[in-house]
């Protein structure tokens, strides 16, 4: 079949083919997902041929599909963004930032100004996929710090409630970036300055992300215990928000490095039904939305780790489609980072040490870079080429490299 396809009809024909089943057994499959019955297994198999041919399942199948394949329907079948949030401050507030900092110095605030902060808010927390850490740092920071100064001004309760929640969205930005960056102890201080706020606000949503940030801390200093730990703890206060999706990926992250497959399969699926269950987000970009595309990231990261390698090879590809335009522009850098660190790894215990290290290579060259999680999953690659290749002399040098990278970053485990 040609390349023409649509993105989603290739997508489930490598999905069908990465678990080594046949048309028929993929129908077989889809019916054990199927809320209803069937029609017969004949006319069922006619129907997923011409799915992988590119026409288009109905929406009673988009769901049941996506659940056979473990994934939720979104991220099979993208729905657009419906919003440029890097646009949208001028376009709906009228507001450049000039005029925003004026209003946030008279004695009152108004409505006016507490949107534009809003959109402020989401327009950085957009930008924090591609935006150099430096700079998203700089202004993340300066923002936090003119809402924080508006506790001063004359709020009714409504307004304090509003400031109090920006200013936790701020300081979990702020503090995501600063853990990108390798300072651990200033991002362990401003995450609960951010719990904080979100206590005192009565905010489940940034309550939540405290604690999943809380969990992708323990994540990369290897403390799965507290990963799994901390991941319950938000659980227990992001009730329906996409914050619990993360929270149920990274608990299965951390299970999936315990060994405990089983428990992978339960947070995963977890994670999954809440997802299928949630409106389509507005905007994609903001990091602290769940998009869809996002939970085939975390399945990735699980797969390589439990040794599924066709699976987690699949969707690893998948990762680096959906996280690049077609100009060749990384929307998703530090994603595809570990999309690539994944190509390596099943490349690596395929005998091919020539991928594994391009891949290893590619993967530590991006501008924007989580520097700890990009540690913690190169160190596996690492162990992969350590393992089967030490006396090579490229892989020493991947290796070498990475041990640098490792010693760069203090308070951060180096590479096994």
């Amino acid at each position: 079949m040609g390349e023409d396809r649509p993105a989603w009809a290739r997508r489930i024909a490598a999905e069908r083919a990465a678990r080594d089943w046949s048309q028929r057994d993929a129908v077989r499959a889809l019916r054990a997902h199927a809320p209803s019955d069937l029609p017969s297994e004949e006319s069922m198999i006619r129907q997923w041929k011409r799915w992988e041919s590119g026409a288009l399942p109905s929406d009673f199948y988009q769901p049941v599909i996506a659940a056979t394949f473990g994934t939720v329907t979104n991220a099979l079948f993208p729905a657009p963004s419906r919003r440029d949030g890097n646009q949208e401050i001028l376009a709906v507030s009228g507001m450049e930032t000039l005029e925003i900092v004026s209003r946030l110095n008279r004695s009152d605030v108004d409505t006016a100004t507490l949107d534009a902060l809003r959109i402020t808010t989401d327009r950085l927390c957009s930008e924090y996929p591609y935006m150099p850490s430096a700079q998203l740092l700089i202004e993340g920071r300066q923002w936090l710090r003119r809402v924080v100064e508006l506790h001063s001004k004359s709020l009714t309760l409504a307004q304090h409630r509003e400031v109090l929640a920006l200013s936790g969205w701020l300081a979990l930005l702020v503090g995501c970036v600063e853990y990108d960056s390798g300072d651990r102890h200033a991002a362990e201080s401003t995450r609960r300055a951010a719990l904080s706020l979100a206590t005192e606000a009565d905010h489940p949503e940034v309550a939540g992300w405290a604690h999943e940030m809380r969990a992708w801390f323990a994540l990369t200093t290897g403390d799965y215990r507290g990963v799994i730990s901390a991941a319950q703890a938000g659980s227990e206060v992001a009730g329906q928000h996409g914050v619990a999706v993360q929270l149920a990926g990274q608990e299965a992250k951390a299970w999936a490095r315990l060994g405990d497959r089983r428990q992978v399969e339960v947070a995963l699926d977890r994670g999954r039904r809440l997802l299928e269950g949630m409106p389509h987000p507005e905007n994609l970009a903001n990091h602290f939305v769940v998009d869809p595309a996002k939970f085939d990231f975390y399945s990735m990261d699980c797969y390589r780790l439990v040794g599924e390698d066709k699976l987690a090879r699949t969707l690893a590809e998948e990762v680096l489609r959906a996280g690049t335009d077609f100009d060749g522009t990384e929307r998703s850098p530090m994603r595809n980072s570990e999309a690539r660190v994944t190509l390596g790894v099943t490349a690596a215990r395929a005998g091919d040490l020539e991928q594994a290290l391009i891949m290893g290579d590619r993967a530590l060259q991006g501008d924007r870079q989580s520097v700890p999680s990009l540690i913690m999953t190169s160190r596996e690659l690492a162990a992969e080429v350590r393992r089967r290749y030490s006396a090579e002399p490229s892989a020493q040098e991947y290796l070498s490299r990475l041990a640098t990278l490792g010693e760069q970053t203090p308070g951060f485990l180096p590479p096994a």
